[in-house]
């Protein structure tokens, strides 16, 4: 891939890519359709075509990962960054203390990408990662990431994540998946009771620190548009749950509004939505809604 011209690498991407469409399960196309027309409130069709497309764009996304030695050298030419001032002045700010902040994105184009645009800028980033269940595969994924100037540590790093925060190390916070019934809060996300993961709120309200939005999008040219947004702080009141709640509302709206402008772009595929039906009952569902004037 990496010896190879880009757009003809990108051919045999989008060529795999498409086999694996063939070949995905039905069950999670299946998924995928029922979250569009659920979130989106399209037509079936619409919703099969825009569940394909976001499939499909896992072609580039793959070629992109895997050419990083290559890609690293003209990172600043494939991905355009908006709003790096937010952070630059962060940095230069006397508020900062010396601390880091929390970058909050969602699984939407190629996020894989963002770990190098931001350290092609001086960003010391840090990005929080799954552990995968293939150790090959988990070592690999997280060599080309150190590759482009990322440092990893893994969801169950807690203490290192406060420790590099604390050191000016801006944490990355992949916030879209679903997580367990006691790793959430339940918010409204496209007008669904959603249980959210709490990360990024918690570290901000606990560290006095801001967190930064940032969502890439995929250009006509095949290049990307990092978007970063202006600083936002979880507030501190005596109700610790509360504030925590309040700011991950806040996120997930963010979230909302990047998935609406650039549907085909999220990754539809996965269950969102299913920590809410395993793991709460009916009666709580229905509770949360009124809570939340659904």
């Amino acid at each position: 891939m990496c010896v190879l011209p880009f757009k003809i690498s990108l051919a045999i991407g989008n060529a795999i890519a498409a086999l694996a469409w063939i070949f995905l399960p039905g069950k999670r196309k299946k998924i995928a359709v029922e979250n569009i027309c659920g979130c989106l409130k399209v037509s079936q069709d619409e919703a099969e075509k825009i569940a394909k497309e976001s499939t499909l764009q896992f072609g580039q996304i793959f070629v992109e990962v895997m050419i990083f030695p290559e890609l690293k050298k003209t990172m600043a030419e494939h991905v355009k960054v908006v709003g790096l001032n937010y952070l630059t002045d962060y940095i230069k700010s006397g508020e900062r203390n010396g601390r880091g902040a929390v970058i909050m994105t969602c699984h939407s184009d190629n996020w894989e990408l963002m770990g190098g645009a931001f350290a092609q800028n001086g960003i010391p980033l840090v990005g929080v990662a799954k552990k995968q269940k293939s150790e090959g595969a988990d070592k690999f994924v997280n060599e080309q990431r150190t590759l482009i100037g990322m440092h990893i540590t893994y969801r169950s790093g807690v203490r290192e994540m406060y420790k590099m925060l604390d050191e000016g190390h801006f944490i990355g916070l992949i916030m879209d998946q679903d997580v367990g019934r006691s790793d959430g809060v339940v918010v409204k996300f496209f007008d669904r009771a959603t249980n959210f993961v709490t990360g990024a709120a918690s570290m901000s309200r606990f560290r006095d620190i801001p967190i930064f939005p940032a969502f890439m999008h995929r250009n006509p040219d095949k290049t990307h548009t990092l978007e970063i947004f202006p600083p936002i702080f979880t507030e501190k009141t005596k109700d610790k749950r509360a504030d925590i709640k309040n700011m991950t509302q806040k996120l997930a709206t963010l979230t909302e509004e990047h998935i609406k402008k650039y549907p085909a772009e999220w990754f539809w595929l996965h269950d969102r939505w299913k920590s809410m039906r395993v793991e709460f009952t009916p009666e709580e569902v229905a509770e949360f809604n009124r809570e939340l004037n659904l």
